[in-house]
């Protein structure tokens, strides 16, 4: 599984506005509606609910929030690179900046799996961070995702 299956350009936020983590799972929810048949509001619903299971803030400015969904017939992702930093209640309680929202079919198993450990091991990486970071456009985010396979 590569990035590429579950990002386009389309799906590629380069400066989103957010202020707070209920707001920003707002602003995703409102951005996944496009992909699926749900509210937005019940979007972030079940973003917060696995939010309160633990923190999805991995460290290092990078956030992974995802979820499952019955209605997703395949894994897709929304990357936003956020205007500001906000707090997550991240693991190093480091405010992030870099979010990888993953949605995934209620049935997806292995497969959710897959693709949260592909997720991880890009944003572990601090140099592709740091390049992220830098990108000002949905082009150069892209590159340096699918670069980084």
């Amino acid at each position: 599984m590569d990035i590429s299956d579950l990002i386009s350009l389309e799906t590629i936020y380069p400066n989103l506005k957010a202020s707070s983590k209920k707001q920003l799972l707002q602003e995703l929810g409102s951005i996944a509606n496009s992909k699926i048949e749900k509210e937005p509001f019940e979007i972030a619903s079940i973003l917060m609910e696995r939010e309160r299971l633990g923190s999805t803030g991995v460290g290092h400015g990078v956030a992974i929030p995802h979820g499952r969904f019955g209605e997703l017939d395949h894994i897709f992702g929304v990357f936003a690179k956020l205007e500001k930093p906000i707090n997550f209640d991240s693991m190093d309680d480091q405010p992030v900046d870099l979010v990888f929202l993953l949605m995934v079919p209620e049935e997806a198993g292995a497969d959710h799996l897959k693709a949260l450990a592909k997720v991880s091991r890009v944003f572990r990486d601090q140099g592709i961070c740091e390049k992220l970071r830098g990108a000002d456009n949905s082009d150069a985010i892209f590159a340096i995702l699918n670069a980084s396979q």
